[in-house]
């Protein structure tokens, strides 16, 4: 077992931007937008590929078949089997983000066959002008949702929120959400789900035609009394150690995610199950049996089960679990 690098899966979005070129340096095709950068994923839509080492050019599934629960570590085997259970992407979000909602595991694993989509955002950057929707409007009912749906009145349906760099945003199932105005580029961390239901997409055109929507299925998982789930970096608890400060964003059924802010040396303890490194900010090493990676900004790192590592730099980044 090493610290695992994956090969990014770009995808090509109407939405989308030139971030990850113009920020980390990631080379684009000429003429395109690409809205998302999957990191860490087992998903069929877009499986991760081993880049370095011994296990390089192997997908992620095949690697989770054979290793098991030494991979995921032996809970979340368990509980998971050969499914890893999230899905770790950057999202380049330059227009605006359709309207939209997911399901939750039941309502997921009945109608779509997969689980359901539980995401968290992190705000790396936001233009000034940056505004969100979250959640429905205070006093919108499923009726009076389904009836203005219909006639496409959508002004005054939706919860408006500001957000800023450093943000954290807890989007569960049922939430309705989107982007308004501004751009933003973040890190997503979620379930392993690609189940989206569009409820509009402001009459954009890709292709020459309406990207279609998913209004029935949308109007049966809606939590309409559901609040925004949002934390700014001010707010929140930090807690200081040798080498690194820490800062829980969020630990559910779904996944446990800190923010790490390194500086020095950080040994990240062996532990029996799975972590993925999304780093946000800064750079260094990861060190392991004698061997050092090199760590940069916009690179997500694995770390398999009963693995212990030293981390080296000044840098900040995303820890995720289950």
């Amino acid at each position: 077992m090493y610290p695992l690098k994956f090969e990014k899966v770009l995808k090509e979005k109407v939405w989308g931007g030139r971030e990850f070129e113009a920020v980390w340096g990631i080379p684009l095709p000429e003429g395109k937008t690409f809205g998302e950068s999957w990191e860490v994923s087992a998903h069929l839509n877009g499986p991760s590929i081993v880049s370095e080492g011994p296990w390089a050019g192997q997908a992620l599934p095949q690697v989770l078949r054979r290793e098991g629960a030494r991979f995921l570590g032996r809970v979340n085997f368990q509980k998971f089997g050969t499914t890893f259970p999230l899905l770790i992407k950057y999202l380049d979000i330059h227009d605006k983000l359709s309207i939209q909602v997911h399901p939750d595991n039941a309502y997921a694993l009945e109608h779509e066959g997969e689980f359901g989509k539980s995401e968290c955002w992190y705000i790396l950057k936001a233009s000034p002008d940056a505004r969100l929707i979250l959640g429905m409007a205070a006093g919108v009912t499923r009726e009076d949702f389904a009836w203005r749906s219909k006639q496409g009145r959508w002004e005054g349906l939706f919860n408006e929120v500001k957000v800023t760099t450093g943000d954290f945003i807890h989007i569960v199932p049922g939430t309705v959400h989107a982007t308004l105005s501004g751009s933003v580029l973040l890190c997503e961390i979620q379930q392993n789900s690609d189940t989206t239901y569009r409820i509009y997409d402001f009459d954009r055109l890709e292709n020459g035609v309406k990207r279609p929507l998913h209004l029935d299925n949308a109007l049966e998982v809606i939590r309409f009394a559901e609040q925004p789930r949002v934390t700014h970096a001010a707010s929140r608890t930090r807690q200081a150690y040798d080498g690194a400060v820490v800062e829980p964003l969020v630990a559910d059924e779904h996944y446990t995610i800190d923010r790490l802010d390194i500086n020095g040396t950080w040994k990240e303890p062996a532990e029996d199950r799975f972590k993925v490194l999304s780093i946000v900010e800064g750079g260094g090493a990861v060190v392991h049996a004698g061997k050092a990676w090199l760590l940069n900004e916009g690179e997500t790192w694995f770390l398999p089960a009963n693995l212990e590592v030293v981390l080296q730099g000044e840098l900040s980044l995303l820890r995720s679990t289950v």
